[in-house]
């Protein structure tokens, strides 16, 4: 089989040739949008410090932000749900081997039925 012709398949085509134009076509692109940066970037100085609308630097365990206060709209959202399913859970694998084996069964007899 010559590999510079289009292997047809039962959804499509493949064209190795293609393939490698369009990847060089995209690195030409992504070269020139690259070339025409900011050519002032210097590292090492003030610009690569964030911008904190001028206030301060804070402490670095001042920014560090709970998992608790990260999920609070998610969880609270929720409350109803994990109000019931918190006392279900033990922490036993065998419990939770359990639940998928019940789960389990019960989407099979829905399936069959």
């Amino acid at each position: 089989m010559n590999l510079m012709t289009t292997l047809s398949t039962g959804s499509g085509f493949w064209n190795p040739v293609l393939w490698l134009v369009a990847l060089i076509i995209t690195l030409i692109i992504a070269y020139l949008i690259w070339a025409r940066g900011e050519r002032q970037y210097k590292a090492g100085t003030e610009q690569v410090k964030p911008f904190i609308s001028g206030n301060p630097e804070p402490r670095k365990g001042a920014v560090h932000i709970r998992a608790g206060n990260l999920y609070w709209g998610f969880t609270d959202a929720l409350q109803g749900y994990y109000r019931r399913v918190i006392p279900l859970h033990t922490g036993i694998l065998t419990d939770y081997l359990l639940w998928v084996l019940w789960v389990t069964a019960l989407v099979c007899i829905l399936v069959v039925v």
